[in-house]
């Protein structure tokens, strides 16, 4: 697919200079006055967008809280969770759905890594800063003792499942790490859609001890209860909302469909943090989950269980509910 045009496109001035202020922290960077973290210095440290390519000011309301978070939570990547690109994949969409509102970072070296979701032309795939080497699926180790695998959740196909059971079987990690676009579960109006992926991932996931996954399609944020010894995150709010749609279940620990967000995650040992930020820069969730190391295999649980903590170190607020 022949690009055209660079990163160094830009949106006007104002748009420059606000974005490049709050980077290094010149407009107060609320949101990066809000980061709680650990923060360790030898932790593993990235960040999670879903459903963000709009090209709409949400989108870049988003991007600056994320791009300021960075001066102080120095995250090392970004996983993209599907919906990169809506209404066309086109040079011009490139520069204004992703090269623009995330232009200081990008410039900083900063890796994005992609998974395609249903609005993504699969060409998105060769796109060179999404960091998919032209494939579907892949997989990569950001650090020893954690391996992350990218899927392509709109079409599992045999030679998919295959690669993954091959990958898994082989990752030998502490942390095992799957994105993807569509949820295997969800409390909100795809809820209803999710059984034929999930009978085609779970059993995987459970025999090869994946402890997190992270999916988008949902236009909102929440945060699930373990299911079978996983945590699963829906964060597909970085750019479009579908306000009333999250219809809390028994399946919720907690959600918001009211604010935009974006997640911030760390990894220390065998504990994984976690803050969701609005685009207002304020905290709407956070805590950590524990790894409690391997178990025998069974059909109801993965063989590399967490469990949420009730009191993080160091203890976090917890979520706040937004406003009505």
């Amino acid at each position: 697919m022949k690009q055209k045009g660079s990163l160094m496109h830009s949106r006007p001035l104002f748009r420059f200079v606000i974005v490049a202020a709050l980077l290094l922290g010149g407009l107060g960077a609320p949101a990066a006055q809000d980061v709680t973290l650990p923060n360790q210095p030898d932790s593993l440290k990235f960040a999670i967008i879903g459903d963000s390519g709009t090209g709409s000011s949400s989108q870049y309301k988003i991007a600056e809280k994320l791009i300021a978070s960075r001066a102080k939570f120095p995250y090392e990547f970004v996983l993209m969770l599907g919906d990169n690109l809506y209404s066309g994949s086109g040079p011009k969409d490139y520069r204004k759905k992703f090269e623009e509102p995330y232009k200081p970072l990008l410039d900083s070296g900063l890796k994005f890594y992609a998974a395609l979701g249903n609005h993504d032309n699969t060409d998105e795939r060769n796109y060179k800063p999404f960091n998919m080497g032209g494939q579907r699926f892949y997989t990569f180790k950001p650090k020893n003792g954690v391996r992350i695998f990218a899927l392509d959740s709109n079409y599992v196909d045999p030679p998919q499942v295959e690669w993954l059971e091959k990958e898994l079987t082989a990752s030998g990690s502490d942390w095992k790490i799957c994105f993807f676009h569509h949820p295997l579960y969800s409390s909100g109006m795809h809820g209803d859609e999710t059984g034929p992926l999930r009978k085609q991932l779970e059993p995987l996931f459970l025999k090869h001890g994946v402890d997190v996954v992270f999916a988008g399609h949902e236009h909102f944020y929440e945060r699930l209860k373990p299911q079978k010894g996983i945590q699963y995150f829906i964060i597909g709010s970085s750019a479009k909302l579908r306000k009333g749609d999250l219809a809390k279940s028994e399946l919720t620990l907690y959600g918001n469909d009211r604010e935009y967000a974006f997640m911030l995650m760390e990894i220390d040992g065998d504990e994984l943090f976690f803050q969701t930020i609005n685009e207002k820069g304020q905290t709407i969730d956070a805590g950590s989950i524990r790894r409690v190391g391997k178990v025998e295999p069974a059909p109801s649980r993965t063989t590399q269980p967490v469990i949420p903590q009730a009191k993080p170190t160091p203890a976090q607020p917890g979520p706040r509910q937004p406003s009505k």
